[in-house]
């Protein structure tokens, strides 16, 4: 088993002791992704512009890693209120083409820096 540690400035910077993905025997593994502007910090307002940021930074690690959106296989979605689950679906969507990928979405009491919303993705290499 190879392990391959993943890090780009183009999605948030760990802010604890984790990677930001790992990849291992083809796999990519990320670490659930919250709606922050990397090249600022800022968070952005509201659940669909938190959920196509979390979206984007996702985006942009599994390209980091040599993959991308077409080769994600399972994500899950942690909301803050599932009364946001449709916007969230509607924004989620608009990221993927063709089959979609398995998933899993929960509501929980809260997220880092008290973001409406976190993802994480595994994905194909």
């Amino acid at each position: 088993m190879e392990k391959k540690i993943i890090s780009t400035d183009k999605a948030p910077a760990a802010i604890g002791p984790y990677s930001q993905a790992v990849e291992v025997n083809g796999l990519i593994y990320t670490s659930g992704m919250i709606p922050v502007i990397p090249e600022t910090g800022e968070i952005v307002k509201g659940i669909e512009a938190q959920a196509r940021q979390a979206l984007t930074n996702v985006k942009s690690l599994l390209e980091a890693a040599g993959s991308g959106m077409d080769k994600v296989i399972k994500t899950t979605v942690f909301i803050k209120d599932m009364n946001d689950f449709a916007k969230v679906n509607e924004v989620y969507a608009s990221f993927f083409t063709g089959d979609f990928p398995a998933r899993s979405c929960v509501e929980v009491a809260r997220l880092p820096k008290d973001v409406l919303i976190e993802m994480e993705a595994v994905a194909l290499k």
